[in-house]
């Protein structure tokens, strides 16, 4: 049994690999500041299907607040690993607030990394994004491709804690994972994402608002895949940085039609000019993560999407009145 700190254990991806790891029976110390980035009633709905777990402890701690998170550290070490996913994420959010990206994607993982230092824990594992490889990237894109130009504050924040994290392996002997995650979704997702806003809007009747033609598409990834993946992540591997993405490719207009179906109902939908923080079109390559952690996705995207339109109705007296407004 291994025993795991894991910072943005409310999240949407962190709740699940804290999921998968107790149900390995792994000890888990998780920590989440329960910020209001987005309704936290999706938070503490995660937070509420771990707690009572005998391997499950939960602490609210902001990890860039320094002092309380080496306290605790202190306290209630040693752990095998860190396995950062607090992370402020979002594009469009980041353009008008860059300076709280700056604290959690930056300061957040400096002091993590710190205690993986002074504490001697070996291994880091970091979630950080696709958005980091800007307008031109190829498609499907390999680590390798350029990521020296980020387009947003968010992207720019995650590729100033993915070389942090580099400068730290390299004086300090730290085994690092770095994941490039690309378009996640799956039951109590993020609400700015387009899966939670297209099931509510066209369950709820509301208006289904796409920014430029949605003919831009996304390389979804389901959520268990991506958890099953930040796990495989664990294995010592010196420093890595590896794309875990999905293996189907959908246009935004398609997917409003895979929903309409699977809904029963028809959208509403209006186009508004792209934002110039939205990338046209994501996919990654991930041979590396095939041969390195031996992952590879496995949910199909109709399947996917089901298991999330089933939990929003399963939800939907609450989920229903969570702001997805634009």
């Amino acid at each position: 049994m291994a025993r795991y700190l894991l910072p943005g254990a409310a999240g949407f991806i962190g709740a699940r690999v804290t999921e998968y790891l107790l149900e390995d029976g792994h000890q888990v110390i998780g920590l989440d500041n329960l910020n209001d980035a987005y309704d936290v009633r999706l938070k503490k709905w995660r937070l509420g299907r771990l707690q009572g777990h005998p391997g499950f402890t939960f602490h609210k701690i902001d990890i860039a607040d320094h002092e309380t998170l080496t306290d605790f550290v202190a306290e209630t070490k040693p752990f095998d690993a860190v396995i950062n996913l607090a992370a402020r994420a979002g594009v469009r959010p980041s353009v008008n607030n860059p300076w709280i990206y700056v604290d959690t994607n930056i300061v957040g993982t400096i002091n993590l990394l710190e205690l993986c230092r002074h504490y001697s824990i070996p291994k880091f594992v970091m979630a950080s994004t696709s958005s980091i490889y800007g307008a031109d990237a190829p498609l499907p894109t390999p680590e390798d491709a350029d990521s020296s130009l980020p387009l947003q504050p968010y992207a720019a924040s995650k590729k100033a804690a993915e070389t942090m994290c580099h400068a730290y392996h390299y004086l300090h002997d730290i085994d690092v994972t770095i994941l490039r995650y690309f378009t996640v979704y799956g039951p109590a997702g993020r609400p700015d994402m387009v899966v939670f806003r297209f099931i509510q809007w066209i369950h709820e009747g509301r208006k289904v608002v796409v920014y430029g033609d949605g003919e831009q598409s996304r390389g979804l990834t389901y959520l268990d895949d991506i958890a099953r993946g930040t796990i495989s992540a664990i294995q010592p591997v010196g420093y890595e940085i590896i794309n875990l993405g999905g293996h189907q490719v959908v246009k935004i207009n398609d997917l409003i039609r895979i929903l309409e179906e699977q809904l029963g109902r028809k959208a509403k939908v209006e186009y508004r000019p792209l934002h110039p923080a939205d990338m046209a079109a994501n996919l990654a390559q991930v041979d590396k993560a095939g041969r390195l952690l031996g992952w590879e996705p496995q949910v199909s995207l109709e399947a996917g999407l089901k298991s999330t339109v089933s939990w929003y109705l399963a939800e939907r007296e609450w989920a229903r009145q969570v702001d997805t407004s634009v």
